[in-house]
C-alpha cells in the first residue's frame, strides 16, 4: 500500500506507514490487502450478550455484562478507533472493556491490542507464546509466517492462562483452547450466552490455516518442529467441542457475511445456529494441511 495512493491526507498516510510495521523500524511484507480488511462494519448482536464490533474484513467481538465486558481480537492497528466506535455504537462504553484477549498475535488480529489497552485500561490475557510477542512487540521467532509479517507495538500487563482455564469478567465465563499450528501460541475462545432461557454454546475460532513464509516446510522446520502435530490437535479439538454458533477470526471462513444476509432477510431458524460448523473448519483445515504437505513432498 502506498501512501501516495490515499487520498485521507497525512493521517491515513500515517496509518498506513503504522499497517505495514515501517513504524517500528522492522522489514515487513507491504500490507497490499489493509485498506480491504479495515473496512467499516456496523455492528450488531450476534446473540444475547454477544456483539460483532470488528471490520469487514476481520472479527473482532464484545461479550458484555454489567460488570465489565470481554473483548476478542483487536485487528489492525488502525482498526482500534472503528472497534472503539462500533462499541460506542451499541451503547456500551470502550472504558468498560475489563478484558482483551487473542486468537493470534499477527498484526491483523493483534495490531489494535495496544490501541485498545489504552483507550480502556483493561488487563490483556493472552497463552505463553502470543505473550512473549506481545509484551517485546515485534514478531514471534518459529511462526511459519516470519519474515513477512508487520511487526506488532508493545503491549504492557500481558499475564497467561493455562489451556482450559476460565476467564472470569463479572457474570461472563470465557475458556481459552490452545489451536496451535497457524502459529505456536493460537488460541480458540469458548463462552455461553443466553437470551432468556436460550442459551448456546459459542466458539471463536483461531486460523486452521497452513500458510507460511517462502522456504518454511511444516515437516522440516528447526524454528517450529511440532507444527504438524499442533494442527492435528487444534483439528480434533474442533471436533469435538460444542458449538452452536461458530465465529472465525477472518469472517468469511465461516460464511458469516452470507450467514448475517440469511438472517436480515427473515430465514428462520437463525442462520447463524449451526451445530456442525465447528466440524466442518476441522475438514476444511485437514485437506488443507494434507494439500500443503502433498506439495512440500513434491519440492
Amino acid at each position: 500500500m502506498s501512501c501516495r495512493g490515499i487520498k485521507h491526507g497525512v493521517i491515513a498516510c500515517l496509518l498506513a506507514v503504522i499497517c505495514c510495521g515501517v513504524a517500528l523500524g522492522q522489514k515487513a511484507t507491504p500490507c497490499a490487502n489493509c485498506i480491504t480488511l479495515n473496512k467499516a462494519q456496523p455492528p450488531f448482536r450476534i446473540f444475547g450478550s454477544t456483539y460483532y464490533v470488528g471490520t469487514h474484513g476481520l472479527s473482532s467481538i464484545l461479550i458484555t455484562s454489567p460488570a465489565g465486558h470481554v473483548l476478542i481480537d483487536g485487528d489492525l492497528p488502525e482498526s482500534a478507533g472503528l472497534i472503539a466506535g462500533n462499541i460506542r455504537l451499541l451503547g456500551f462504553r470502550i472504558e468498560d472493556v475489563k478484558l482483551i484477549v487473542n486468537s493470534h498475535v499477527h498484526s491483523d488480529h493483534a495490531g489494535g491490542i495496544a490501541d485498545l489497552q489504552r483507550r480502556s485500561g483493561a488487563r490483556v490475557a493472552a497463552s505463553e507464546w502470543s505473550a512473549e510477542v506481545l509484551r517485546k512487540g515485534g514478531v514471534g521467532k518459529g511462526d511459519p509466517q516470519y519474515g513477512t509479517l508487520s511487526p506488532l507495538a508493545a503491549v504492557k500487563n500481558v499475564s497467561t492462562f493455562r489451556d482450559g482455564e476460565s476467564l472470569k469478567v463479572g457474570e461472563i465465563t470465557i475458556t481459552p483452547h490452545l489451536t496451535p499450528g497457524h502459529t505456536p501460541g493460537g488460541t480458540s475462545w469458548t463462552w455461553k450466552t443466553c437470551e432468556g432461557s436460550v442459551c448456546y454454546d459459542m466458539v471463536y475460532a483461531d486460523s486452521l490455516n497452513p500458510i507460511s513464509a517462502p522456504g518454511f516446510r511444516f515437516t522440516k522446520s528447526r524454528e517450529y518442529p511440532q507444527a504438524v502435530e499442533d494442527f492435528e490437535k487444534s483439528f480434533t479439538f474442533f471436533e469435538t467441542v460444542p458449538c452452536d454458533v461458530l465465529i472465525t477470526a477472518h469472517p468469511e471462513v465461516s460464511g458469516f457475511w452470507d450467514r448475517l444476509a440469511l438472517r436480515e432477510r427473515g430465514v428462520k431458524p437463525d442462520p447463524f445456529i449451526d451445530s456442525g460448523a465447528c466440524r466442518k473448519l476441522a475438514e476444511s483445515g485437514r485437506e488443507k494441511l494434507r494439500q500443503r504437505l502433498a506439495d512440500e513432498g513434491k519440492r
